[in-house]
Parts: C-alpha cells; sequence; structure tokens
C-alpha cells in the first residue's frame, strides 16, 4: 500500500479537520519554523512557550510554503493575509498542530516495511546515527536520517513525514526528558531495532534516579515484534544485566560483548582501536580523542551488521568524521590564540567528565584552560555532582586554569584539586571579560580552551566572542 498525501490521507488520519483550500502539492515536506521554510514545503503553526508560529504564517508564505496547517480558533489570521500569497496552497484548520503533525506522522509510518532504527542515550545519539549514515552511505544504500538533532515529538514527526518508498532504512534519534515521553515517540516511529547507548545523569528533574532514566529508555523496545533486535551498552549493568523479552546484542570494551573495542589507545588527537564483530577482528582509526567516540562506533557497527551491510563498508563508514556545532567541535581562536574546543550543546556529570579526559589525552605545550558552566536539570543531587566535577580534575594534571560560569559550580570550586586556578563569574558575559585577560593578544597556536556547560547557560556566546 503507497499512501497519497491527499484529502483521504487526511481524513484517515484526523478526526476533526477543515480543508480551507485543497491544492495538494505534489511532495510532501513539512516545517515549523518560518526562518528556515523552504520553498515547497508546509509550514505547521505551532504555539511554543516563547512565540506562536500563527504569527509568521504571513513570512512562511512570503518564502514560498506550499500550504499552511493552522488551529482552527486562529483561522480569522487568514483575513489580514495578502489574498495572492493564499492563492494555489493547501491551507488546513485543525484543533491542535502539534495533536495533527503527530497523527499525520503516525499513520504515515504504517506504509512502510524496511527496517527503522530509533537511537536513545545520555550522550551520543546524533553521532551514532550520522555513523550509521556514514556507513549506508558506503554501501551505497538508499536510507533517510533524521535532521540534525531533531529527536522530540515534533522532530520525530516531520522527519517520519520525509519517509519514502525508495528508501531501504530510516535512521532516528529519540530524546526523552520526562517520563511517557519515549512511548510518545515509539508510538509514532514503531521502530524495529532501537539503540540505547549509554544512561547518564541527565534530566533527573524529570526522569529520577539512574535506574529510573534507565528504565525509560528502555521503553524504546515497547513496540517491539518477533522479529525485532534490541543493542545496548554492555558495559553498564544498569543496561547489561536486564531480562529482555527479544533478542539483544551488546557493544562496549569488556569481552562478554558481541561487537568490542580492544587494545584502545590515543595518540596525537586520534583513538585507534581493535574492533571484534564476534570473532572477527579490524583496526579502527578515529579522528578524535574523546572517548565516547568509541561506544558510538561500536553501537553504529552492530546496526550495519544487522543492516547486513559487509564489514568492510561498516570499517570505512565509522571512521569517516563525524562533526557537530557544540560538541567537542575544534575552533581556531581569532589572532592565532590557541584552540578552542566548543563542547556546550549540552553538559552532564559522564560528558563533563569525558570532555575533560579527551582534552587531557591532546599534547600541548602552552597551557590548557577549561571553561566549566552549571550542569543544569540535576535535580536535589545538583551540589554532589557539582563537588564531582572537581574532583574528576585530579585525573587532568596538564590543565592549571578553570573558569567557573554560574551558581552550581561554586560546589566545584570548593574540590578543585591543590595547584589548579580557578576564577568564579556568574554569566557567560563575564566569561567572555575574564578568559579575554587569561588568554591576552599574544599569538599561541598550542593554548587550548575548553567551552562546556548546560545548553541554558548560553557558554556558546562565548565560543562565538572568541572564534571565526
Amino acid at each position: 500500500m503507497s499512501m497519497r498525501f491527499d484529502e483521504q490521507f487526511l481524513k484517515g488520519a484526523l478526526s476533526q479537520v477543515s480543508l480551507i483550500s485543497k491544492y495538494f502539492p505534489k511532495d510532501i515536506q513539512f516545517g515549523i519554523d518560518s526562518r528556515i521554510i523552504k520553498p515547497g514545503e508546509i509550514f505547521v503553526a505551532i504555539e511554543g512557550e516563547n512565540f506562536d508560529g500563527h504569527k509568521a504564517i504571513e513570512d512562511a508564505l512570503k518564502r514560498g510554503a506550499s500550504g499552511v496547517f493552522l488551529k482552527e480558533s486562529k483561522k480569522h489570521i487568514l483575513k489580514n493575509i495578502d489574498k495572492k500569497l493564499l492563492e494555489n496552497k493547501l491551507i488546513v484548520a485543525v484543533d491542535n498542530t502539534v495533536d495533527a503533525l503527530v497523527k499525520m506522522a503516525t499513520l504515515w509510518r504504517t506504509q512502510f516495511d524496511y527496517p527503522v532504527v530509533a537511537i536513545t542515550g545520555s550522550v551520543g545519539k546524533t553521532s551514532t546515527k550520522e555513523m550509521i549514515s556514514n556507513i549506508l552511505k558506503k554501501n551505497k544504500t538508499e536510507h533517510i536520517a533524521s535532521f540534525g538533532n531533531q529527536n522530540t515529538q515534533i522532530g520525530v514527526s516531520l522527519n517520519v513525514l520525509k519517509m519514502r518508498k525508495n528508501h531501504k532504512a530510516a535512521i532516528f534519534e529519540l530524546g526523552i526528558s520526562k517520563r511517557g515521553d519515549m512511548e510518545c515517540l515509539v508510538t509514532i516511529l514503531k521502530p524495529t531495532t532501537s539503540v540505547i547507548t549509554c544512561v547518564g545523569h541527565a534530566h533527573m528533574e524529570g526522569l529520577g534516579s539512574l535506574a529510573d532514566i534507565a528504565s525509560e529508555k528502555r521503553k524504546v523496545f515497547t513496540h517491539f515484534t518477533h522479529e525485532s533486535i534490541g543493542v545496548v551498552n554492555g558495559d553498564q549493568p544498569v543496561l547489561a544485566d536486564v531480562g529482555y523479552n527479544h533478542p539483544v546484542i551488546k557493544f562496549g570494551s569488556k569481552t562478554t560483548n558481541q561487537v568490542q573495542a580492544r587494545k584502545i589507545t590515543v595518540s596525537d588527537g586520534k583513538i585507534n582501536f581493535v574492533m571484534k564483530i564476534y570473532n572477527k577482528k579490524y583496526t579502527v582509526i578515529l579522528d578524535s580523542a574523546h572517548a565516547g567516540a568509541v561506544y558510538n562506533a561500536l553501537a553504529a557497527s552492530v546496526v550495519g551488521h544487522l543492516l547486513q551491510v559487509p564489514d568492510t563498508d561498516i570499517i570505512a563508514g565509522i571512521q569517516v568524521p563525524v562533526a557537530f556545532e557544540g560538541r567537542f567541535e575544534k575552533k581556531e581562536i581569532t589572532k592565532n590564540r590557541g584552540i578552542l574546543i566548543s563542547d556546550c550543546y549540552n553538559a552532564s556529570p559522564e560528558s563533563m567528565k569525558e570532555a575533560l579526559l579527551a582534552m587531557e589525552k591532546i599534547d600541548s605545550k602552552s597551557k590548557k584552560i577549561a571553561v566549566l558552566g552549571d550542569m543544569l536539570e540535576l535535580g536535589v543531587n545538583s551540589p554532589f555532582w557539582h563537588r564531582q566535577l572537581g574532583r574528576i580534575l585530579r585525573k587532568t594534571p596538564s590543565l592549571k586554569h578553570v573558569l567557573l560560569v554560574g551558581d552550581m559550580v561554586s560546589w566545584t570550586k570548593k574540590t578543585l584539586p591543590i595547584g589548579v586556578e580557578a576564577q568564579h563569574v556568574k554569566d557567560w558575559k563575564e566569561a567572555i571579560k575574564e578568559l579575554e585577560s587569561m588568554l591576552g593578544q599574544e599569538s599561541d597556536k598550542e593554548l587550548l580552551v575548553l567551552v562546556k556547560g548546560s545548553n541554558s547557560m548560553n557558554l556558546f556566546n562565548v565560543v562565538k566572542h572568541f572564534t571565526h
């Protein structure tokens, strides 16, 4: 069965729908941000906490949107829009635009029977997804990989609606921040293979303890059939030592895992290791000093193996460099003053530790500076985890200068090792001033600065200020 996006589809997906204009585009794509909407995409106006998309309908149409989904209660907005902009457009009114998007995606998904892979975990989702995509590209397998880090109910729905008959596989990442999120996501996606990269202390306010987080992540297996296979980090007991109702393949550094990394070494900013895929061994070199890259490569390799990709393409695919904005991304500091590593997309105790240890492994004859912001959403245990952060710095002897940003990092300052110079500022604006004086104006290509903290700390402003 091949569905067409038409009136029949809409009425099958949505119980309450009003078609104001029935001009259906030949190929459907949806967008929710009028600023980046592409010509031909249908604009879905969503009421957010900070902005109401209904205010951007005219802007979306001016940018070439082929149609609009809006709330029934806001149809009056159309009267104030130039009639020419509304000509030959699909205009649909619904009770709730987010619900409509989810219901359309859920129905659209039912027509595809090729493998659909879901990737979740506290860290490594996007990198693992991109590595799987690189494996499939090496194998010349037509596929869809969800865009960027669109891993919420809205993001997953937008990407499901991009699935097509010519694809042979689809790869999605799923992100959760509170109980119940995962069930919503897998109800839309119904993955045939699911991966849990790892479980860490993230979103603890919304998800609870580590065991609670693991339990919530394992709901990614909820809609499995008798043919489905799970993939989990076998080095974490909270994932490995659990009874599953379906087959599970484990990856990690332990010998009990089916896919393993052995003899891991780091030199010159690269990781070398021997990968075992069941009983076959391969040498792998990753263009990263970050230990998380090894686990991402292992998880991606398991999925490649399950998708019956030859090992040669798997090894070639995982070795393609994967870089993302704000995720251990190296940038040049202006005026040749060194290298800045931007890792301020988000922060948890585990990702903080991995970033600091990765920085330690990068050779530098000059000084190393870490700009560390608060780790948010850690709940009542937040002081404990921030004290632990200070203790982690005992494992990074080459790091002598720390700039702490925010409130909770005052706990970190109390546990810093002797010999580490520390400044404490309240926000990113003060951090820029302090770091500017620490760097000075002299050229120093060897100098290394790590910037890491939770997204809401806005440390990306520090990165923007100091890099090209």
